[in-house]
């Protein structure tokens, strides 16, 4: 069966950022698009609920457990982007890619991608992929990229190298790319363990097209990223709409 899926998307239940739409919101949005598997990714929280669960799985979703931890080679510097999907509460404590270690021999179950590996800041892997590419499971296709600046290039490479999955995500923040950055997964059945089984065999198919540089990648990104800045310089206040 096919399965159109976004495995980084993250909701109003994250504590790093400032998300416009609920959990709840955001489901019945995926489910608007056609999705049938969506991961919940908020940043170092586990914000999966069995009620949100129950409400993926009356709209025909399913809603697969995860978050995007921050980790470093010392606590001093976990701050590079990690999703772990299939994940369980106790991930939030993870730090350090030793740690991440030690929870994925624990979890064999779970299925751990590169965030945007490549892009600008000291939140991205960089050299840190191939330095620790056992501990990785697929590497993450951006949208954030268009014809003249493209820095999944070598994010690709990593992935034609190692021989892992490059998997197209929407790194959802607000609904403007969910559509247009995701890949559909050719499983034998809409669970998590057939999703990775299949990503792994490379079943898929990632839908994916460059944005508009000015438009997308400044205006859109840039406003996100001041209201992010204001939200933050107030203290970063709980939204409303986390539990709605």
């Amino acid at each position: 069966m096919k399965i159109k899926t976004n495995f980084h998307f993250h909701t109003a239940d994250d504590p790093g950022d400032p998300i416009e739409y609920s959990t709840k919101e955001g489901i019945d949005k995926a489910v608007s698009l056609g999705f049938g598997a969506l991961a919940i990714t908020c940043h170092q929280k586990f914000a999966w609920t069995e009620e949100y669960a129950e409400y993926a799985k009356s709209k025909g979703l399913l809603l697969i457990r995860g978050i995007e931890i921050y980790v470093g080679e010392t606590m001093a510097n976990s701050r590079r982007h990690v999703l772990v999907l299939n994940a369980t509460p106790d991930v939030e404590s993870i730090r350090t890619f030793e740690a991440l270690e030690i929870y994925k021999g624990e979890h064999p179950e779970v299925f751990v991608i590169a965030a945007h590996p490549y892009f600008y800041g000291n939140i991205c892997l960089k050299r840190f992929l191939e330095k620790y590419i056992y501990l990785f499971d697929g590497i993450e296709l951006s949208w954030f990229y268009s014809r003249c600046f493209n820095r999944n290039v070598k994010g690709r490479a990593v992935a034609e190298k190692y021989k892992l999955p490059f998997i197209a995500t929407s790194d959802t923040h607000y609904f403007d790319f969910l559509d247009t950055n995701y890949c559909t997964i050719e499983a034998e059945s809409a669970t998590p363990e057939a999703i990775f089984s299949a990503l792994r065999a490379g079943k898929f198919e990632n839908t994916t097209s460059p944005r508009n540089f000015w438009r997308d990648m400044v205006w859109k990104q840039g406003k996100f990223f001041y209201r992010t800045y204001l939200w933050r310089k107030r203290g970063c206040p709980q939204n409303s709409k986390a539990h709605a």
